[in-house]
């Protein structure tokens, strides 16, 4: 496929790019900085006109794309005033799906969050493991991917065809950063993420399966490693972040409390990249 990847200068963008390459898709890097050559084009995604133009072709990139991964965004809250943010992520984000529709792209992934399912859990939440039917945002960054979820509901309604697929990824760890993990005994140590993590490469795979899995619609997907970064049994962070809070089925020993068992069934999707492992 030819594939464009917005924010393909970050992280998980660098990572998505060269997975996808050397899965033998023909990748397009859409940013606002990157590698010179045919492989990226600078693009401002907070205006319309040159994100459709984009879409729709390139002079000596591309002439039409197949899909789309959509990844660009100010990454956290904080960074910048949290009007900001809000502004910002959704002018980018509404242009992106729009221009897609209106340049005939029917394929569509894009990266949610744990944000939209109700980090940092100061409330708790209604079930353990959370599912993606759990919507609840208690920051800006986080409204935002609310809303794109509702928008994506909405615009697969305006075309049969079209396919958006959200991935609500955790907290997405790079190679070499597991030797900063925290003291895995303390059950304080990630309470706000529920336990969770998940590695950057396994984020780039579930985002290759997730467009090889596209179908028209709009679905979502919890994105997290299999299990916890913490020493302690699952069950029993359940009980001490959580006491009244159901748990709906038996847990693995240190089973993520961050369900990602619709991505296991309908993608494919199984984490190869733990921390216990890797450190």
């Amino acid at each position: 496929m030819r594939v464009a990847v917005t924010g393909s200068a970050g992280t998980l963008g660098g990572f998505t790019v060269s997975l996808l390459s050397e899965e033998g898709h023909a990748v397009f890097g859409v940013d606002l900085s990157g590698p010179a050559g045919p492989g990226f084009t600078r693009v401002d995604l907070t205006d319309y006109g040159q994100t459709l133009d984009a879409f729709h072709g390139v002079t000596a990139r591309h002439r039409g794309l197949d899909a789309l991964v959509h990844l660009a965004a100010i990454p956290v809250n904080g960074l910048v005033p949290d009007a900001t943010t809000f502004h910002t992520n959704m002018a980018i984000s509404f242009n992106v799906f729009h221009a897609a529709l209106r340049a005939g792209i029917r394929t569509v992934v894009y990266a949610s969050s744990i944000t939209a399912m109700g980090f940092p859990f100061d409330e708790p939440p209604p079930y353990l493991p959370v599912d993606e039917r759990v919507v609840a945002a208690y920051c800006t960054y986080g409204l935002v991917k609310t809303m794109e979820e509702g928008m994506a509901r909405q615009l697969v309604r305006w075309d049969p065809e079209l396919s958006i697929t959200a991935l609500r990824f955790t907290n997405i760890v790079r190679p070499g950063q597991y030797a900063e993990f925290g003291p895995p005994g303390d059950p304080v140590y990630r309470r706000d993420l529920l336990g969770s993590y998940v590695d950057v490469r396994d984020c780039a795979r579930a985002i290759d399966l997730a467009l090889r899995s596209a179908r028209p619609g709009f679905a979502v997907y919890d994105i997290a490693a299999s299990d916890t970064g913490l020493s302690v049994p699952s069950a029993e962070l359940a009980r001490t972040w959580f006491p009244d809070t159901p748990v709906t089925k038996p847990l693995g020993e240190f089973e993520t409390l961050v369900s990602i068992d619709a991505a296991r069934r309908d993608l494919g999707f199984e984490p190869r990249h733990l921390w216990r492992a890797e450190r």
